[in-house]
């Protein structure tokens, strides 16, 4: 499991001279519980995301080679973990060139205050520029050493597959594609893109796999989030979601007392996905951590396949 860091930056000290406290002991308790990939970009809060881990990264940050992340990303809590770190290129309608990734990366390297990135996306295969272009200088910048592994985010089934054969023919692997999936938003599996993940080996990152918090349990129709969050949730998803709500919580109860956003993180990860939820608070990091260790049963999957599908309906 990763963790992701989007909102990172936005409650940084005035002058930059040190980390918010805060998401310092979420970053150390991360580690702590064997949560090592800290996925970022360029564009989230306009670099500075970037520029807060950059002040306490370097520290735990090692240029040995890259691990295989075993199955949910987690590599244990082991002592002396070293964090790495995922970061991506926007392909902004005014960057025409291959040079404007490498540039985007190095930019990206200082902020973050270490010389080689773990892992380095281009996060929408947008136009005008093809997304063959960004590929290419994927392919560019890995072998010229400034990523030790190189992937995409939201390309299609297509895309992937040009992708990847492009990245083949230069020898290089295509370590991810990081793309919305959750219990209410499981296109990647009717399109294709879950299947081809397998097929081809390439890991399947999960972004907002608690569907933007409907399956955290803190809401209801009656209780709605505020700001940006209650806007994007309606009241007829609140209601719609509740029946697999209470599933989540009677298959968790079976696990432990495990919470309803664990057990869907665990499906995630029974479904060969790494998923990267946030975290703002020491708590939520140790809670996203129980999420493994255990695994779902295939009938409990199959029953919560079952019951997402009619929650899914107009939430999406």
């Amino acid at each position: 499991m990763g963790s992701n860091a989007w909102g990172a930056g936005n409650r940084a000290l005035p002058g930059g001279g040190q980390a918010d406290p805060a998401l310092r002991a979420v970053f150390d308790a991360a580690l702590a519980a064997g949560i090592n990939l800290f996925d970022t970009a360029e564009v989230y809060n306009f670099g500075g995301s970037e520029k807060t881990y950059g002040l306490f990264l370097p520290e735990f940050h090692s240029q040995t080679p890259l691990p295989t992340l075993p199955e949910g990303g987690q590599t244990g809590g082991q002592k002396g973990v070293q964090a790495v770190i995922a970061s991506k290129f926007f392909p902004y309608p005014w960057r025409w060139s291959r040079a404007a990734l490498k540039a985007a990366l190095q930019s990206s390297l200082a902020r973050l205050h270490i010389s080689q990135i773990d892992l380095y996306l281009v996060h929408f295969p947008l136009p005008p520029v093809r997304p063959e272009t960004w590929v290419e200088a994927l392919a560019e910048v890995y072998d010229a050493g400034l990523a030790r592994a190189v992937g995409v985010s939201n390309f299609n089934v297509d895309q992937m597959r040009r992708a990847h054969a492009l990245l083949a023919r230069r020898g290089i692997p295509l370590a991810c594609n990081q793309v919305e999936y959750s219990l209410l938003k499981r296109d990647v599996e009717r399109n294709g893109l879950l299947a081809l993940c397998k097929e081809l080996g390439v890991t399947l990152v999960a972004y907002r796999p608690l569907a933007y918090g409907m399956l955290t349990g803190r809401y209801t129709a009656e209780q709605r989030p505020g700001g940006w969050r209650g806007l994007t949730l309606s009241r007829s998803a609140l209601q719609r979601v509740q029946p697999l709500m209470k599933l989540l919580r009677r298959i968790g109860e079976a696990h432990e007392g495990k919470t309803p956003p664990q057990v869907a993180l665990n499906w995630l990860v029974c479904k060969g996905a790494v998923p990267i939820p946030g975290a703002s608070q020491v708590r939520h990091v140790q809670a996203n951590a129980a999420a493994l260790g255990w695994r779902l049963n295939e009938d409990e999957v199959t029953e919560l396949d079952k019951a997402s599908s009619t929650a899914a309906e107009g939430t999406t």
